[in-house]
C-alpha cells in the first residue's frame, strides 16, 4: 500500500515534529534530524528518546559510518498504535482494525441497516470492533481512535448527523460521546463518501492533489479533495451530487422531498424500484451489480442510462472544480465498465475542453476497502499530527 504523508512544518519544533520528518519511511540518524530541523544534537536525542519510550519509532539498523562507530538510524513504527475503522452504508457495515500507517490488519462485514437506530448499529460496532482487536492488543499495542463513515450529511466539528434523509432516529445523535464512552478513544466522524475519498487518494492516488471520489450505491454523493485537502463545505453538506438536479427527471420524486433529483433516477435504490418493477429479483444495489456481472441485458442498458445521468451533473462538477481524476466507486460501480462508459460519454461531451484535456475518469482502484483505511486515516492524521503528538507526551 502507497501512502501520502502531510509535509511536515519547516524549522525547529518539538517530538511531533520529528515524528512527521520520520512518517515518510526515510531511517534519519539523531545527527540528520539535527540537521534538518536545525535543532541541537542533545534536544533531538531528548525527543528521539521520547518517541522511542512510546513505541512511535524505532531503531532501523546503522549507517554507513564515516571513521568510528556506525550511528544508529531511527524510523517510524506503525505497528504501535491500532485503529478501529467503520464504513457503514444503508445495508451494510465493513469495520475494519489498521496500524498506524493505515494497512488493514483485520476487517470483516455484515448485514446491517443503518435504519435500525444508532444504538443497535453503533452497539454492533463496539462490539464486533472488541472482538477484532482482542487478538491484536498488547501492552505495547493499543487502540488508539476510531473512525467511521455514515451515509448521511454529518457536522464534521461534532461528528453528528444532521437531518439525514436514511436514517431515522440518527439526527443530532452524539456518535462521538457514545463511542467514546464506550471505547475511550479519539472518535472522528464523517459522511462515508468523503472518508472512501480519503481512503482512495491515500491508497492510489497518493501524488494527486485535485480528485472527486464519486459514490454510487443505494444512493450517489461526492467527496472532493482540492490542493490536497478534503473540502466539506461550511456545514459539512458540500459533495451532495445525489440532490442535483437533472432536467430530464423533473417530474421524479425524490426521497429528499425535491423532484429531479440525481439520485432519484440514477441511484440504486431507483434502479431497484425500476428493475424489480420488470419482474427481475432485485432488492438491493448490489442485487443489480450481481445481475450486470452476470450480463443481463436489461440491468446493463439501466446502468448506462444511470452513468449518463451521472455524467450530466459530473459535468458541471468538472467544468467548475477543475480535477485530475474522477473516481467512481460503490456498489453500482463494480460491474465494469457499463456505468463508467455513459458517465465519460457525457462529461467529455460537455465538460470544458481544458477541464478535460488530462482528465482521468476510473473505476475505485480499492474496491471495498476505501472506506475502512479513509475512515483510519482520519483518525491517525488526528493523534499523530505535531500538536497531538506534543501533548500527548508531555
Amino acid at each position: 500500500m502507497t501512502s501520502t504523508v502531510p509535509e511536515p512544518r519547516p524549522g525547529p519544533g518539538g517530538a511531533g515534529q520529528l515524528l512527521a520528518l520520520l512518517r515518510d519511511g526515510v531511517p534519519r540518524t539523531r545527527s540528520e534530524l539535527a540537521g534538518m530541523t536545525g535543532l541541537s544534537r542533545s534536544t533531538v536525542a531528548q525527543r528521539v528518546d521520547a518517541l522511542l519510550a512510546c513505541r512511535l519509532i524505532g531503531p532501523a539498523g546503522d549507517a554507513v559510518s564515516t571513521g568510528g562507530r556506525p550511528p544508529t538510524q531511527f524510523a517510524f513504527d506503525p505497528s504501535s498504535g491500532l485503529v478501529l475503522a467503520a464504513d457503514l452504508g444503508a445495508t451494510y457495515a465493513r469495520l475494519g482494525v489498521t496500524d498506524l500507517a493505515g494497512r488493514v490488519l483485520v476487517e470483516r462485514q455484515d448485514d446491517l441497516e443503518i435504519g435500525d437506530g444508532p444504538d443497535r448499529v453503533l452497539s454492533w460496532v463496539v462490539d464486533r470492533g472488541r472482538e477484532l482487536l482482542a487478538p491484536l492488543e498488547s501492552p505495547g499495542r493499543r487502540l488508539v481512535g476510531v473512525g467511521i463513515g455514515l451515509p448521511g450529511p454529518v457536522e464534521h466539528a461534532t461528528g453528528r448527523p444532521i437531518d439525514p434523509p436514511i436514517m431515522p432516529g440518527w439526527d443530532g445523535y452524539d456518535v462521538v460521546e457514545r463511542l467514546r464512552r464506550d471505547l475511550g478513544v479519539v472518535v472522528a466522524v464523517d459522511n462515508d463518501v468523503n472518508v472512501m475519498a480519503l481512503g482512495e487518494r491515500f491508497i492510489a492516488w497518493p501524488g494527486v492533489d485535485h480528485l472527486v471520489f464519486v459514490k454510487v450505491g443505494t444512493g450517489i454523493g461526492a467527496g472532493i479533495i482540492s490542493d490536497g485537502e478534503l473540502r466539506r463545505g461550511a456545514q459539512g453538506a458540500a459533495g451532495d451530487l445525489g440532490h442535483m438536479q437533472v432536467p430530464r427527471a423533473a417530474d421524479v420524486l425524490c426521497r429528499c422531498g425535491n423532484s429531479g433529483c440525481l439520485e432519484a433516477v440514477a441511484g440504486g435504490a431507483a434502479l431497484v424500484r425500476e428493475l424489480s418493477a420488470r419482474g427481475l429479483p432485485v432488492r438491493t444495489s448490489r442485487d443489480v451489480a450481481d445481475l450486470a456481472r452476470h450480463g443481463d441485458l436489461a440491468v446493463v442498458r439501466e446502468l448506462r442510462e444511470a452513468g449518463r445521468a451521472i455524467g450530466e451533473v459530473l459535468a458541471h462538477v468538472v467544468s467548475m472544480l477543475n480535477p485530475s481524476v474522477v473516481v467512481v466507486g460503490g456498489s453500482l460501480a463494480s460491474t465494469g465498465e457499463h456505468l463508467l462508459a455513459g458517465v465519460r460519454e457525457v462529461v467529455y461531451r460537455r465538460s470544458l475542453p481544458l477541464a478535460t484535456q488530462h482528465l482521468r475518469i476510473v473505476a475505485s482502484g480499492t474496491g471495498e476497502h476505501a472506506g475502512v483505511v479513509g475512515a483510519a486515516v482520519m483518525v491517525i492524521e488526528r493523534v499523530l499530527s505535531p500538536d497531538e503528538v506534543d501533548r500527548t507526551l508531555g
